[in-house]
C-alpha cells in the first residue's frame, strides 16, 4: 500500500519524463504469484489487486476505528465505495421464485454475438426462460438481475477470450464490438423494473414484427425458385422487354443459316493446288509477297449480322391486342411490387427507428454514466500489449497511455482501436463514471483560502514530502549529467583544436553605405560610368547570347597576359556539359573537384555569356551580367518539375534554397560566394569578376545577414544531401538483394527525411517511396526469419530470432508511431500474425519455448523508439558522383515496378 501510494503521488507532483514504478510492482508479483508460475491475465489480475487494496484498506480503517467511530458505526472503505455496487437476482428456479443481493466491482460481460454493449447488458441482465418469471406453477427456470446501487466508477469487463475445445487452447476473439461515450442505464435499474419489461415486451414483438416484413420483402428482392434468383422488379421489366420486341417469324437457327454467305466455307471439290494458281488480287495482297496464304474459314468473325436480326430473343408472334394487353399488365404489377417494396422497406426502417428510441423517453436517461477509461489489448490469447485512452475532462480530450508515452488522441483513434474487427487489437475493460457525479472530476479546494488545489497540493503532507526529496534527488541527477556533457564536450574540442592557417580577415565596412550588391568596389568608378554600366546591363540581358559555351570561353581576352606568372600552372580541365580549356591558376590553389560541380560550370558559363558586357563596361558591370544571368538561370530550374532522377536540388543548393522559400539575402550571400570562389582564378576575366564578388562580401553588414539563420538553411541543406544519400545507399543495396544492410540505410533516410519534411515540402523526397522500401525490407526479412524458424535446425532458428530481435522487432515503432499509415499497420499486423500462426501448430518444447519467450516482444505495440545504432557511415560523394548515382538508381527504380507503387 505505502509503495502505490509513493507511486501515485509520484505520478501527481515528479518531475521526471516517466516514473518508475518497478518497486510496486515488484511487490505486487510476490503477493500474487500464483502456483503454476503462469502469467496472470489481466482481469485476474484486476480482480486481485481490488481485493487486495480492499482489504489493505479494511485493516486501515478498523485500527482507526475504535477513535473516529461511534459505536456500531462501520468504517467506511473507499474502494468499496468507489467501485463495488449492487444488483438483485429476480428469478426462478425449477418452479420457485427467489430473490438475492449480490455485490460486483467488474461486471462481466459476452463479446460474441453482439454488435454494441446494450446488447451485451440486455443479454447479461437476462439468462434463462424470462417469460417464466412472470408466470405462475412453471417449472421453468430463469432470472433477471436488476442494479439497485450502482458504484460512481462502473468496470465492465469484456470477456474477448474463449477456450478453443477442438485446438486445446484459447483464443481472442476479434469481433467488433460498439460502446457509447455516455451510458444510460436506466433500463437495467431495479426501480424502472415494470416499465423496462414493458419495453422490452413491446421490443420483442417489434422484433417479431420486423423478422415477417424482413421475410416479406426478401422474397420481393429474391425472386425465383432456381438457385438464381432476382429481384421481382427487375424479373416484371425483363418480361416487358422481352414482350416489346420486334417478333420474328423464323428461329434463330434457321435464321443463322440462311444469312450466312456462300463464300462462307471452302468449296470441298477445289483442290489447294488450284487456289495457289488463282493467286491473289493485286489489291488484297502486295505483289512482292512470295507466298499465298490458304482461306481460312470464320463464320463468327466473317459472316456478318443480317440488319433486320434482332440483338436479344423475341416472340415469334404476337398479335397487336395480346401485345397490349400483355403491356398493361406487366406495367401494372411492376408498379404495385414497386410500391409493395417500397412500403415494407419504409416500414422495416420505422420499426427499428422506433426500437432505437425505444429508451430514449425522459424517464429513461436519468442516470448517465460518462465513458472516462478504455483498457486496451492488441495481439491473441497467449501474448500481447496493453495501453489505455483516459479522458481529460479538464482539457476535454482523450489521452493515449502507452508504457512512457502520453500522448493526446482523439476519438476517432479511440474507436479505430477499441471497437475490435479492424485489426488484432481491442478493448477488454471499460470503465464509466457517474456523470452526475461532479466530485470525481472537479478540482479540489482549499477550505480555509478557497483556492484551487493544483499538482502537489491536492497531496498528503507526507507524500508532497516525499515527491519534493525525489525531485531534489532528480535535479541532483541533472547537474551531474550536465556536468558529465560538458566535461566530454571539453576534452573533445581540446582534442579538435589543431593549428590552422589564418583566414584572411575582411576589410572593415565603412557606415553609410547603400545595399551590398549595389555598392560600388573599392577601385570606384564613376557616378556617369555607373549609370553606363546599367544601360549595358540591361542591353546585354536583351540580347539573349546563346552561343555555346565553349566558343565563348574560348574567345581570348585582350587583356589576357601573354603567358603564365612563375608562381602559376597551366593545366588542360575537361568540365562536363561546359567543355575543355586550359586553365592557369596559382599553385594549390586549384581543385579539380570543385571546378567539376554544376554550380561552378553553371558560374563559367554566366561569365562567358557576359563577355560582351564585360568588355565594353568592366569587371564590375559583367559581375552583374553573371550574377543575374546565373540567378535567372537557377530561377527557372527551380520553377520545373523534373523528373525523380533530375533533382535539380542536388545540384544547386540555390534551387533548394528557391523551391523552400529562403530569404533574399541567404540566397544572394550564397550565389556571391560562388562567384568569389578561388577557384575562378584560372583567366583574367573570371579571376576580376571574382575579385568583385569577393569586394561585394567583404561590404556585407552584420546586421544586413543574419549568420546564424545562414549557417542554420546550409545545414539543413548538408542534412538534404545526407537524406540523399542514405536514401540512395539503400536503395542500391535493397536492389542487390541485401536487405539486412538497406534497411539501416532507410530507417535513417526515412527518420531524416521526415524531419525535413515537417519544415516544408521541398525539404526532402518522397516520404510514400522510402517508405515503401522500408516497409518491403521489414517484410522480407520477416519472411527470411520465419522460414529459419521452421527449418528447425538450431542453428537457423537462433538466427532467425537474432534478425527478429535485432532488426524488425525495434522498428515496428517507427511504423506504429503514425497511425494514419494505412499500409505500414497493415504490414505489422502481417509480420505478427505470421509468427502467432505457430501457437496452434505442434513443435518441439525447446521451439515452443523460445516463441513464447519472443512473442510478447514482437506484440509489444508501444511507439517509444528503441535507440538504434549508430547510423551507417556514408561514403564520400563529389556533387557529380552523386547526382549520377542517385539518377542511375531512380532511373532502375522507374524500370523495375514495385509491388505496391
Amino acid at each position: 500500500m505505502r509503495e502505490l501510494r509513493y507511486l501515485f503521488a509520484l505520478l501527481v507532483g515528479s518531475k521526471r519524463k516517466y516514473v518508475d514504478p518497478s518497486r510496486a510492482v515488484e511487490i505486487l508479483k510476490d503477493a500474487f504469484k500464483s502456483n503454476d508460475s503462469q502469467q496472470q491475465d489481466v482481469s485476474e489480475f484486476t480482480h486481485k489487486l481490488l481485493d487486495w487494496l480492499e482489504d489493505a484498506f479494511q485493516i486501515k480503517a478498523e485500527e482507526e476505528s475504535s477513535c473516529s467511530f461511534r459505536d456500531g458505526e462501520k468504517p467506511k472503505n473507499p474502494m468499496v465505495e468507489l467501485f463495488y455496487g449492487r444488483f438483485l437476482a429476480v428469478g426462478v428456479l425449477e418452479g420457485k421464485k427467489f430473490e438475492n443481493t449480490e455485490m460486483f466491482g467488474q461486471y462481466p460481460l459476452q463479446v460474441n454475438g453482439f454488435k454494441d454493449l446494450h446488447e451485451c447488458l440486455e443479454a447479461a441482465m437476462i439468462e434463462g426462460e424470462i417469460e417464466s418469471l412472470h408466470s405462475e406453477n412453471s417449472a421453468k427456470s430463469g432470472q433477471e438481475h436488476w442494479f439497485t446501487e450502482l458504484p460512481p466508477v462502473l468496470t465492465f469487463e469484456l470477456s474477448r477470450f474463449e477456450f478453443n475445445q477442438a485446438l486445446g487452447r484459447p483464443e481472442k476473439i476479434h469481433n467488433k464490438l460498439e460502446f457509447p461515450p455516455i451510458l444510460y442505464l436506466d433500463r437495467y435499474m431495479h426501480k424502472n423494473r415494470e416499465i423496462t419489461r414493458i419495453k422490452r415486451d413491446e421490443i420483442k414483438r417489434l422484433k417479431e414484427y420486423l423478422t415477417v416484413l424482413q421475410q416479406r420483402l426478401e422474397r420481393y428482392l429474391s425472386y425465383g425458385s432456381g438457385p438464381k434468383r432476382f429481384p421481382l422488379v427487375d424479373v416484371l421489366q425483363y418480361a416487358l422487354e422481352f414482350a416489346s420486341s420486334k417478333p420474328v417469324c423464323t428461329s434463330p437457327v434457321d435464321d443463322l443459316g440462311a444469312s450466312a454467305p456462300a463464300s462462307g466455307t471452302l468449296p470441298p471439290q477445289i483442290p489447294p493446288s488450284t487456289i495457289e494458281q488463282q493467286g491473289p488480287s493485286s489489291s488484297e495482297v502486295p505483289s512482292t509477297s512470295p507466298v499465298q496464304r490458304s482461306v481460312i474459314h470464320k463464320p463468327f468473325t466473317q459472316s456478318r449480322i443480317p440488319p433486320d436480326l434482332p440483338m436479344h430473343p423475341a416472340p415469334r408472334h404476337i398479335t397487336e391486342e395480346e401485345l397490349s394487353v400483355l403491356e398493361g399488365c406487366l406495367h401494372r404489377w411492376r408498379t404495385e411490387v414497386e410500391n409493395d417494396t417500397r412500403d415494407l422497406q419504409e416500414s422495416i426502417s420505422r420499426i427499428h427507428r422506433t426500437i432505437e428510441l425505444m429508451y430514449s423517453d425522459k424517464t429513461m436517461v436519468q442516470v448517465p454514466y460518462r465513458l472516462h477509461a478504455v483498457l486496451v489489448h492488441e495481439g491473441q490469447a497467449n501474448a500481447g500489449h496493453y495501453w489505455a485512452y483516459i479522458y481529460d475532462h479538464h482539457q476535454n480530450r482523450w489521452m493515449k497511455y502507452n508504457d512512457i508515452s502520453v500522448t493526446k488522441s482523439t476519438w476517432e483513434e479511440l474507436e479505430r482501436d477499441s471497437f475490435g474487427g479492424y485489426r488484432n487489437a481491442s478493448a477488454y475493460c471499460l470503465m464509466y463514471i457517474n456523470d452526475k457525479e461532479q466530485y470525481l472530476i472537479q478540482e479540489e479546494f482549499n477550505k480555509e483560502t478557497g483556492q484551487m488545489l493544483v499538482g502537489m497540493d491536492t497531496l498528503p503532507s507526507d507524500l508532497r514530502d516525499y515527491v519534493k526529496e525525489d525531485n531534489k534527488r532528480f535535479e541532483k541527477e541533472l547537474e551531474e549529467w550536465d556536468a558529465e556533457l560538458a566535461q566530454k564536450a571539453q576534452q573533445e574540442k581540446l582534442l579538435s583544436q589543431i593549428p590552422r592557417a589564418p583566414a584572411p580577415s575582411p576589410a572593415p565596412v565603412q557606415a553609410g553605405e547603400p545595399e551590398y550588391l549595389e555598392q560600388p568596389s573599392r577601385n570606384d568608378i564613376s557616378k556617369h560610368l555607373k549609370e553606363d554600366s546599367v544601360q549595358a546591363i540591361n542591353k546585354a540581358l536583351a540580347e539573349q547570347e546563346d552561343r555555346g559555351p565553349e566558343a565563348i570561353m574560348d574567345t581570348s581576352s585582350d587583356n589576357a597576359p601573354a603567358q603564365a606568372a612563375p608562381t602559376q600552372r597551366v593545366v588542360e580541365v575537361a568540365i562536363p556539359d561546359v567543355g575543355t580549356f586550359v586553365i592557369e591558376s596559382e599553385e594549390g590553389g586549384y581543385d579539380d573537384e570543385v571546378m567539376l560541380t554544376p554550380n561552378m560550370q553553371g558560374i563559367i558559363m554566366a561569365i562567358g555569356k557576359a563577355r560582351n558586357v564585360y568588355d565594353r563596361c568592366g569587371p564590375e558591370a559583367g559581375f552583374f551580367k553573371a550574377i543575374k544571368l546565373e540567378y535567372t538561370r537557377l530561377l527557372k530550374l527551380a520553377q520545373e518539375d523534373p523528373p525523380p532522377e533530375c533533382d535539380y536540388r542536388l545540384r544547386h543548393a540555390i534551387v533548394y534554397f528557391i523551391q523552400n522559400q529562403a530569404p533574399k539575402k541567404i540566397i544572394e550571400r550564397t550565389l556571391l560566394e560562388q562567384f568569389g570562389d578561388h577557384n575562378l582564378s584560372f583567366d583574367e576575366r573570371c579571376r576580376n569578376i571574382m575579385k568583385v564578388a569577393q569586394a561585394k562580401l567583404e561590404m556585407i553588414k552584420p546586421d544586413e545577414v543574419n549568420m546564424e539563420e545562414y549557417e542554420r538553411w546550409h545545414q539543413d541543406y548538408r542534412h538534404f544531401r545526407e537524406t540523399t544519400m542514405f536514401l540512395m545507399v539503400g536503395l542500391e543495396f535493397f536492389q542487390k538483394k541485401s536487405y539486412m544492410e538497406a534497411l539501416l540505410y532507410l530507417i535513417y533516410a526515412y527518420q531524416n527525411n521526415k524531419e525535413l519534411l515537417s519544415k516544408g515540402p521541398y525539404r526532402g523526397h518522397d516520404e510514400e517511396l522510402i517508405s515503401h522500401y522500408r516497409r518491403e525490407c521489414l517484410l522480407k526479412l520477416n519472411e527470411h526469419a520465419a522460414a529459419l524458424f521452421e527449418s528447425g535446425d538450431d542453428q537457423e532458428v537462433n538466427n532467425g530470432l537474432i534478425i527478429m530481435n535485432e532488426l524488425i522487432v525495434p522498428c515496428l515503432p517507427l511504423l506504429l508511431v503514425d497511425e494514419m499509415e494505412e499500409k505500414d499497420i497493415v504490414a505489422v499486423e502481417d509480420m505478427r500474425n505470421r509468427w502467432c500462426s505457430y501457437l496452434g501448430q505442434e513443435m518441439e518444447p525447446n521451439l515452443q519455448e523460445k516463441l513464447t519467450d519472443f512473442l510478447p516482444k514482437l506484440l509489444d505495440c508501444s511507439t517509444e523508439i528503441k535507440g538504434f545504432n549508430d547510423p551507417p557511415k556514408l561514403p564520400s560523394f563529389s556533387t557529380h558522383e552523386l547526382c549520377e548515382r542517385y539518377a542511375r538508381i531512380m532511373l532502375s527504380l522507374s524500370r523495375t515496378p514495385a509491388d505496391g507503387r
